[in-house]
């Protein structure tokens, strides 16, 4: 059988309206055989499944983490917009000196401490 013979059969084989049974006929005629060892379906299943079985775990490990992520990082973002409220509120001003929580009796002390005047 020549290479474009077999190249047309695996090109028919795969038309839905053509019968897939009579091809490994035609192959066998012209002497390809194909013959597996025992357990080979077996193997090739366990092989595809088992592949399947990790991704789907890969998978809900994923989602799993993302779901605890955002679950953390939103409280973190309520936390931090809460503590800069509570600031404004104190200090009755917007300013760097509020966001750190500096007033100027500190900024005085804290002057001091780094230069040592």
């Amino acid at each position: 059988m020549d290479t474009s013979e077999i190249k047309n059969i695996i090109i028919k084989s795969l038309d839905p309206d053509s019968d897939t049974y009579e091809f490994p006929g035609q192959l066998e005629k012209e002497g390809i055989v194909y013959n597996f060892s025992n357990g080979f379906r077996e193997k090739i299943l366990n092989r595809v499944f088992s592949t399947g079985l990790k991704v789907s775990q890969q998978v809900e490990f994923v989602k799993y983490m993302n779901f605890a992520f955002y679950r953390i990082a939103l409280t973190g973002v309520a936390a931090i917009v809460v503590l800069l409220i509570s600031i404004f509120l104190k200090e009755g001003s917007l300013s760097f000196n509020s966001l750190l929580g500096l007033n100027d009796n500190y900024n005085e002390s804290i002057v001091c401490l780094l230069t040592g005047k």
